[in-house]
């Protein structure tokens, strides 16, 4: 039986080999659901719900809708108890990856692969940065600070002044650039 603890780490493995380029984020809000993995890739972001053979299906409805509205395209990453199953369960644009043991090691198995997900809201997905993140586009954009207006403003200004090509790869610019520890100590500053 694999846990989802039993599949991380080979995961990531395994999508830097076929994608090369890749950062993962894991255990992130969207929604009302937490997405096991966020994938930055160049110019898009793949999120990964991973359904071990320890899982069930009860939260997986409420799940797809969340990672719908905040990806480019999803995968579900499945242990071999769900594998058979788990294409009722998820949208024909989702991929699927099976996981199973073999030889004393995870293997994956790509079912079916990610197409581009038709639901993806650019409101939601601009979410994933934070306030120096909007910031830096902004400046890249030419775009006045708005200073003192909300995130809200701010996004939905960037949303409306910039292509949205130049803000899909500068999505996942500014998150393959996430820097944790100075990202603290600017909003550490901020509030000072």
């Amino acid at each position: 039986m694999l846990y989802d603890k039993d599949i991380r780490e080979p995961l990531f493995d395994f999508m830097e080999e076929r994608y090369g380029k890749v950062r993962m984020i894991e255990e992130k809000q969207i929604g009302r659901s937490r997405a096991d993995i966020v994938m930055v890739l160049p110019g898009r972001l793949a999120g990964i719900e991973i359904k071990s053979d320890a899982d069930t299906y009860a939260r997986l409805k409420r799940q797809v809708k969340d990672y719908d509205r905040y990806f480019d395209r999803n995968y579900v990453a499945a242990g071999s108890t769900h594998a058979l199953h788990i294409a009722e369960h998820v949208p024909e644009y989702w991929g699927i990856i099976s996981v199973e043991w073999l030889d004393d090691s995870v293997d994956f198995y790509v079912i079916r692969e990610a197409k581009d997900n038709p639901n993806m809201d650019m409101r939601r997905k601009i979410q994933m940065l934070w306030r120096p993140e909007l910031a830096h586009i902004q400046e890249l954009s030419g775009m006045p600070k708005y200073a003192g207006k909300s995130k809200e403003f701010v996004r939905n200004k960037i949303i409306e002044n910039v292509t949205a090509e130049f803000l899909q790869e500068q999505i996942s610019e500014e998150l393959f650039e996430r820097d944790y520890t100075e990202i603290g100590r600017r909003m550490q500053r901020r509030r000072c």
